[in-house]
């Protein structure tokens, strides 16, 4: 049914005239010649310490919970997808249906959305809206509270040849002394690992052979423990015990599968994370752990005709969150608003959220470093246009494949994110099938307890 039935229950109830509209998800809407798009609706929920509320905004706004907290007197945190997803699942839906009062919550209304003529409900299945009159909507919100807490998303610049001057123009906007002297610091590019310049040179090296990469990585016995560890893990079933790198490459892992392990191991391992909690480096890693194997398991599924470099998509996978720990690193007194609002904003690309709030994204700041430290323009181009999904150029695949790989893990129930509809033509555009898809990342997510393991060894 394109309409969950709790759903339709609600509306049914309140006798409420609506048209089920198929919306994808870039926001594509066949519309009669000189109609006006209606505005999509998406639900978030929050809390404090009176209970959950239900908050009704225009899908291309960020919910500002300070404008809440100066409007209502009421300090707003997220509600984690791990609480939310009981309740979807419950009802059978597979997002938060934009519909007042959901599960019996005080709703708070964006203003904006009664000047609007028409609106698109989120029904609670990807896909399908429902779209109805701003006087049917008027009929289902009389018991709601109406403020002005959402901000227009600013635009992503996807032109990497921008990236340099936006990311020293956003220096511009902090004010602070002692702000200002921790960037322009940190805005000198540290120095590349020594390991990961010695693979980075290796990687060039035709005649590179498989003492050569055991040498460089037992040079750094942390970094050899890790491979070791990864090589070992359940997760590949390898038989006998792995007691070296030597054997992790010949027997498990391979040479090129380690040389870009070790990389990406090294790459993580530069930045401090020091204003990091304990939860959020555990998250990094996971998240590391989990779209590497995914990528890894959708590269497999797809034709050898038309299959991406496997190393190349495995360490774009590893580091897909690298810039994460940047942000941490360059805006340390910034990081934890970026944090509270992302996570109270599901509906909005991360990036958006660092765009508003300083001004650059974490991923043009990690591709701008990589670059500079000359790492492969694939691994560049997948960090620089992840959330970018009708980029088109050179090396578009690694960019969709961390793309796919991530929403269909989020789609399967992993990480802070309650899912998201994935365009079909990402799918297309990679040659890959969405049924094998999917069904690659449920056994992924079932071998959890392994990728758990493997992402607390590499914690450390």
């Amino acid at each position: 049914m394109s309409v969950p039935t709790s759903v339709l229950a609600i509306l049914e109830k309140q006798n409420v005239q609506f048209n089920v509209t198929t919306f994808d998800a870039r926001g594509n809407l066949t519309l009669v010649a000189g109609e006006t798009a209606p505005t999509l609706v998406k639900s978030v929920i929050v809390q404090d310490a009176k209970g959950r509320v239900q908050v009704l905004m225009p899908a291309d706004h960020i919910l500002d919970l300070d404008a809440m907290f100066r409007q209502f007197g009421r300090r707003f945190e997220a509600v984690v997808a791990a609480d939310i997803r009981p309740l979807i699942k419950k009802d059978d839906l597979s997002t938060i249906p934009a519909i007042p009062s959901w599960k019996g919550m005080q709703t708070f209304i964006e203003s904006s959305l009664l000047k609007k003529d028409r609106l698109m409900l989120e029904s609670g299945n990807f896909g399908h809206v429902l779209e109805l009159s701003q006087n049917e909507f008027g009929s289902l919100i009389n018991q709601a509270t109406t403020g002005s807490f959402g901000i227009k998303t600013p635009a992503l610049v996807n032109d990497p040849s921008l990236d340099e001057s936006q990311i020293f123009a956003s220096i511009d906007r902090f004010t602070e002394r002692r702000i200002r002297q921790r960037l322009d610091e940190t805005l000198e590019l540290p120095p590349l690992p020594e390991t990961a310049h010695r693979i980075i040179k290796l990687r060039a090296d035709p005649d590179a052979d498989i003492s050569d990469l055991t040498n460089i990585v037992e040079v750094d016995p942390s970094l050899a423990a890790q491979v070791v560890s990864w090589a070992a893990s359940p997760y590949y079933s390898a038989p006998g015990k792995i007691k070296s790198v030597h054997d992790a490459i010949v027997r498990v892992l391979g040479f090129d599968m380690v040389l870009n392990l070790a990389l990406g191991l090294a790459l993580g391992k530069t930045l401090s994370m020091e204003v990091m909690s304990k939860r959020e480096v555990d998250n990094y890693w996971r998240g590391a752990v989990y779209t590497a194997a995914a990528v890894e398991g959708l590269v497999t599924s797809i034709d050898r005709a038309h299959r991406p470099g496997f190393g190349m998509s495995y360490l774009s996978g590893l580091l897909n969150n690298f810039g994460h720990l940047v942000l941490a690193e360059i805006f340390p007194p910034y990081f934890e608003s970026i944090n509270r609002m992302v996570a109270a904003n599901p509906h909005i690309p991360s990036a958006a959220i660092e765009q508003h709030i300083i001004g650059v994204t974490g991923n043009q700041i990690a591709a701008w470093l990589l670059d500079n430290w000359n790492m492969p323009e694939e691994v560049v181009t997948a960090l620089r246009q992840k959330f970018n999904t009708s980029y088109d150029g050179e090396n578009q695949q690694y960019a969709k494949l961390v793309y796919v790989a991530q929403a269909l893990l989020a789609n399967g129930g992993f990480g802070d994110s309650l899912g998201t509809e994935i365009p079909e033509s990402l799918f297309t555009d990679l040659h890959l099938d969405p049924e094998t898809a999917r069904v690659t990342i449920e056994n992924i997510l079932e071998s959890g307890d392994d990728l758990d393991e493997i992402a607390e060894n590499l914690r450390g």
